[in-house]
């Protein structure tokens, strides 16, 4: 099968189990994720109990785009815009005003971590999908995050709906994105370079 028609047919299987209030075990453009719709506060809660942890700020949303971040989070300041296009490697935003979104990712703070990945598969698994998807590192809570999807335990493979082929994988960096958080009035804060 050739690698256009293998895509394909993972964002199709990925796409159905989202909608089912499915979690995914899914490459990224750093290290393989844990993923769900991130509007479905049930989906949510299976992540949790998979990584045996309810650290809100553990986990992160993918968006496909800007227009997609501003439609989740209302009081993001335009110099986040800048720099997330500015970025030349993977960046996670840690934006205020989460809005829209399943309450039992949102920390109590009121923030979401967010991110426009630059991997063929996540692109398309958002443009099809239409809402953020949760994101957070394939491992049970504690443990170190999987490099590669050989580095990821029976138990994870094992307590998801679906394990998109490693087939569609592209060049993930190995190592969790950099994140800045943004306050309201523009404030910056490095959380990891």
């Amino acid at each position: 099968m050739d690698r256009i028609k293998e895509l394909e047919k993972q964002v199709d299987a990925a796409t159905a189990v989202l909608r089912d209030g499915g979690i995914i075990l899914y490459p990224t453009d750093t290290v393989w994720g844990l993923g769900c719709d991130a509007t479905n506060a049930e989906a949510v809660e299976r992540i949790y109990t998979l990584k045996r942890s309810v650290n809100k700020h553990s986990m992160l949303v993918l968006c496909r785009d800007a227009d997609m971040v501003v439609r989740y989070v209302n009081k993001a300041p335009a110099i986040a815009f800048e720099v997330m296009e500015m970025a030349t490697k993977p960046l996670t935003l840690i934006l205020p005003g989460a809005a829209g979104l399943a309450p039992n990712l949102i920390p109590d703070e009121g923030t979401l971590g967010v991110r426009v990945p630059d991997h063929e598969f996540c692109r398309q698994l958002l443009r099809r999908f239409g809402r953020p998807i949760v994101s957070t590192s394939a491992n049970i809570s504690g443990e170190p995050s999987p490099k590669g999807f050989d580095d990821i335990s029976k138990e994870i493979t094992e307590g998801v709906d679906l394990v998109v082929s490693p087939r569609v994988a592209g060049r993930p960096t190995g190592k969790p994105s950099s994140i800045i958080a943004f306050g309201e009035g523009g404030e910056v804060k490095i959380i990891r370079e």
